[in-house]
């Protein structure tokens, strides 16, 4: 194993618990406007351009910090990361309940992808660092990938409740409180670690990467009122700059955040192309379905949040299962079967009708669910495997970034097919763009199965991996 090992260190149970805690936090802050945004947006008096706002806000935050925070752990320290991003997610949720404006919600919304990024980033890293390959990581990253589905599932129903209570602030007085504990929880539980070898700071690589995908993201939410704008325009074109600017310093410099070599290597490009298509196919067509319940049937909130629940609890359920599949069942096959049953479970959510019943939904919520948590425990493991040792966390920095684009993307994308893809506005329109919408999506996820099964990693010698360093006394 590779992690410390000392009379007063922690078990591995204990890291794993805490690890886990993290995305389980992140997701339920995440989700939060699933089930308040209607509410809120009341209260603060906003109309659909800033809604967009508030729901993809933590997005942006985490999609632009994800690497960085990532790599930076690796080489400064993974629980540091991991703390620091807590109490950010906490000061963010202290701030947004306390938001006196539409433009510091969202404001505080982007603060908490921020720290979202560094939890889920180091979160994994650490468990990477702490169970060695094999059956105990393979155990260790469902439980991870199960966490995230419970934050999906326990995220709207939370804020509805809370918000039923005490109205939408409530649920970011909860995120903060939390938030809290799980950073003096981390510092007490879980052991530091870095790379062998830390790098300095890629500050030019951190800078083009983070404006880049905040350009490209934010392009992706103004988009939704309107894609001739002059804004939409500038920003896309920004974003591109950036992200090129990015690739031709990584080429360059040594010691880089992200090595590009990395996407010649056919486990990396899978499992990256994986958590993209994950992104852009299930997660960002399940996401949009509670607000198509609500606009199109007139579901009620609570509702449109248990039918979300049937998706993102199967999910939990089966990445808790994947520890007892076959070894000959590889992580590859796993994604390879993950996005073919999202696929089959996106095209069973096709053809609702207005005068049709929720409960034909759920064969299909249950079908997706069971492939995303298979897919979810896949993406954890190859995440981590699937670079250097040491480079655990920037791994899965670079695994969810994509998993972040994809959905940011897909989410977009689904938006503007639903409410323009179909004959008129009102129900009976926005029903056949849902249709498009689902076969858009669902080939994404079928693409994404197609990279990943001709991506072949060539057999090589295996190599003892470096052990990593574990400064003194950090446990």
């Amino acid at each position: 194993m590779n992690a410390a090992t000392n009379t007063d260190a922690p078990s591995p149970g204990s890291i794993l618990a805490v690890a886990a805690a993290g995305p389980l936090l992140v997701l339920v802050a995440f989700t939060l406007p699933l089930t308040t945004l209607m509410s809120t947006a009341g209260a603060l008096g906003v109309g659909p351009g800033i809604q967009a706002w508030i729901m993809s806000g933590m997005s942006v935050g985490a999609a632009a910090g994800l690497l960085s925070s990532g790599a930076i752990g690796d080489d400064y320290g993974r629980r540091r990361v991991f703390v620091g991003g807590a109490l950010l997610l906490a000061i963010a949720s202290i701030l947004g309940a306390l938001a006196p404006t539409a433009l510091v919600l969202v404001i505080a919304r982007v603060l908490g992808g921020l720290g979202g990024a560094a939890i889920l980033a180091c979160g994994l890293g650490l468990i990477g660092h702490t169970f060695p390959s094999g059956a105990p990581r393979a155990r260790a990253t469902g439980v991870w990938a199960a966490a995230l589905g419970a934050g999906v599932a326990i995220g709207p129903l939370l804020s509805a409740g809370l918000d039923h209570l005490g109205g939408w602030r409530l649920p970011y007085v909860f995120t903060a409180l939390a938030a809290t504990a799980l950073a003096g929880t981390a510092r007490r539980v879980l052991p530091e670690s870095r790379a062998p070898v830390p790098r300095r700071i890629d500050l030019a690589g951190t800078l083009l990467l983070g404006g880049g995908i905040a350009a490209l993201l934010s392009a992706l939410v103004e988009g939704r009122m309107g894609w001739d704008r002059p804004l939409v325009v500038a920003l896309l074109v920004l974003g591109l700059v950036l992200l090129a600017g990015f690739v031709a310093v990584e080429r360059r410099i040594e010691g880089p955040m992200l090595d590009i070599a990395l996407f010649r290597c056919p486990d990396f490009l899978g499992a990256t192309t994986a958590a993209f298509a994950a992104g852009a196919g299930v997660l960002s067509l399940v996401s949009s379905l509670p607000m198509l319940l609500e606009r199109a049937l007139g579901t009620s909130t609570l509702l449109s949040a248990l039918m979300l629940l049937a998706w993102s609890a199967t999910s939990v359920v089966t990445a808790f299962g994947v520890r007892w599949l076959p070894t000959g069942v590889t992580p590859r096959t796993q994604l390879i079967a993950g996005l073919l049953g999202s696929a089959a479970g996106q095209l069973g959510l096709i053809g609702l009708s207005l005068d049709g019943t929720l409960t034909r939904l759920l064969p299909a919520l249950l079908i997706a669910g069971a492939a995303y948590g298979v897919l979810n425990a896949a993406l954890g493991r190859q995440a981590v495997a699937s670079v250097p040792a040491g480079r655990t966390a920037m791994g899965s920095g670079a695994n969810n970034t994509a998993r972040y684009l994809g959905s940011a993307a897909g989410l977009a994308l689904v938006t503007v097919l639903v409410t323009h893809a179909g004959p008129g506005s009102g129900p009976a329109g926005l029903l056949a763009g849902w249709n498009v919408a689902v076969l858009v999506t669902a080939g994404f996820s079928l693409l994404g199965a197609l990279v990943v099964f001709f991506a072949h990693e060539r057999p090589a010698p295996e190599t003892a991996p470096a052990r990593e360093n574990t400064p003194p006394g950090s446990a």
